[in-house]
């Protein structure tokens, strides 16, 4: 089955592209630059979605969903926001079709024009920030901790399954504050959360910075994010972290009575990551023959597969594994048993392999009498003979240290591919060559960071929050720098 894909030397992009489809975590669908998710891909998701959604709500956030319809003139309120979007915006101009007068099936009605367009969420700022006009009137109401999980539009060009897809399933954190400095702790609480579940759930290492003007996203103050290296040397971004300021409250007349029973423009924050996080996942552990997932989030965590022979002995083996599974299912372990005997066991050694499931356990008659069975790991592909006795916590143990095992390998990978630069030629030779983070001084400016861009594809992934001061030259320019910047070619 590994034969089907192609190898990461030979072509990623390609690798990526196989893994995917035959995986089983998405399709291409009919709909240009959109994506079907399979069931394999979403368990994957719902995994992510709920162990994030568990630690929204343990810092205080509620989840509330918001209209996919938002009218043309509320992106035109904030100026930056609607440059940002405009070029990726899908926009409904009708609300009905009618049979074409001279046979040729369905058309626009041209009676049905709206009044006013309406705009496909590309994000929920602008009508999120609508309705809290209605919903905060006094510090009483403050903070408003909300979260929404929806699906986005963003008319994408070049699409990439999972990575970048005209329409794409995430979450989004709007919050309003009383405060300046409530706003600042909230953006970076949410930061360390993604970050958290970045390598504690993913077992994904990532670096925390701050975004550079030009990547900042459109109508922040400052965005904060989280940035993981794939294996092809590529930067990606996790996840962001949006401090809002009052532009917002600004743009749609949001205040408050404070204490003193004085009028203020709240403070607001928004972040939020995507379906992305399965791409970032396959692109950091995965090898040539197929997924290998953080047994954290793997929708089947182990799998048993009978080897027998005739129904007498599948019916004394179906006896002994149902014990066994039940088992892993009282430790809360995921758990399937394949008894499916119109495959062979060689073909199901390989599907799981290709599925990324962490631990495969093989069974036969000869396994329950010597009262042992095969365990073979996906992360490092070992195998050892377990006792059946007690063998749902050995597994358990053997889980946790292949959780640490993949993190432990992609963080070794990320430290290694962290390089500093202090020329421009040295700069180019690593992005050509090594590839990944390039520590390197930069001269603060917009153009600079332009230059650098169209000169080398590489971007400022972001401004490490443990940068320590450290006065240098810019790489290109030569002009005085204060502290040194990651950049990389990126997803």
């Amino acid at each position: 089955m590994s034969k089907e894909i192609t190898s990461r030397e030979k072509d990623y992009s390609q690798w990526y592209n196989d893994l995917v489809i035959k995986a089983g975590l998405a399709d291409y669908s009919a709909v240009r630059g959109c994506m079907i998710i399979k069931p394999y891909g979403f368990a994957l998701w719902e995994n992510m979605r709920d162990q994030l959604d568990k630690r929204f709500k343990e810092t205080g956030h509620q989840n509330a969903y918001f209209p996919l319809f938002i009218p043309k003139s509320f992106l035109s309120k904030e100026a930056a926001h609607v440059e940002g979007f405009a070029k990726e915006c899908a926009v409904v101009t009708h609300y009905r079709l009618k049979n074409d007068e001279n046979g040729n099936g369905i058309v626009v009605d041209p009676e049905a024009k709206l009044e006013e367009e309406l705009i496909i969420r590309p994000t929920s700022e602008t009508i999120i920030w609508n309705t809290y006009k209605s919903w905060i009137q006094s510090y009483r109401d403050l903070p408003l901790l909300i979260n929404q999980w929806a699906n986005v539009v963003r008319w994408e060009m070049r699409t990439r399954l999972f990575l970048r897809t005209t329409e794409f399933l995430w979450q989004e954190g709007h919050t309003a504050h009383a405060t300046s400095q409530e706003a600042i702790d909230e953006t970076v609480q949410m930061l360390n959360v993604y970050a958290e579940f970045a390598e504690e759930y993913m077992a994904l290492p990532v670096v925390k910075g701050v975004k550079s003007i030009n990547e900042r996203f459109a109508g922040a103050v400052d965005t904060y994010c989280i940035e993981a290296l794939m294996q092809d040397g590529k930067a990606l971004q996790a996840g962001t972290s949006h401090f809002l300021g009052q532009n917002f409250a600004k743009a749609f007349d949001v205040k408050f009575s404070d204490k003193e029973n004085k009028l203020e423009y709240v403070w607001a924050t928004s972040w939020g990551v995507s379906t992305r996080l399965i791409g970032a996942l396959i692109m950091a552990h995965s090898d040539d023959d197929g997924l290998v997932l953080p047994p954290k989030l793997a929708p089947i965590q182990v799998v048993i597969i009978p080897v027998f022979k005739g129904a007498d002995q599948k019916a004394l083996v179906d006896e002994k594994v149902n014990v066994i599974v039940n088992d892993f299912k009282a430790l809360g372990i995921s758990v399937k048993y394949d008894d499916d005997d119109s495959r062979r066991p060689g073909w199901k050694f390989a599907e799981y392999e290709m599925k990324g499931v962490p631990v495969r356990i093989a069974i036969g008659m000869r396994d329950i009498e010597n009262n042992i069975a095969e365990v073979a790991r996906r992360d490092d592909k070992t195998k050892q003979s377990v006792s059946l006795d007690g063998i749902a916590n050995t597994v358990k143990v053997l889980l946790e240290e292949i959780q640490i095992n993949i993190y432990s390998k992609a963080k070794k990978f990320r430290n290694e591919h962290i390089t500093q630069a202090e020329t421009w030629d040295e700069f180019v030779s690593l992005l050509d060559g090594k590839g990944g983070f390039i520590s390197a001084h930069w001269d603060g400016t917009s153009e600079t960071e332009e230059k650098i861009k169209e000169l080398t594809k590489a971007t400022i992934r972001c401004i490490p929050l443990d940068n320590n001061k450290e006065d240098g030259k810019c790489i290109l320019t030569g002009k005085p720098s204060r502290e040194r910047v990651l950049f990389a070619r990126a997803y």
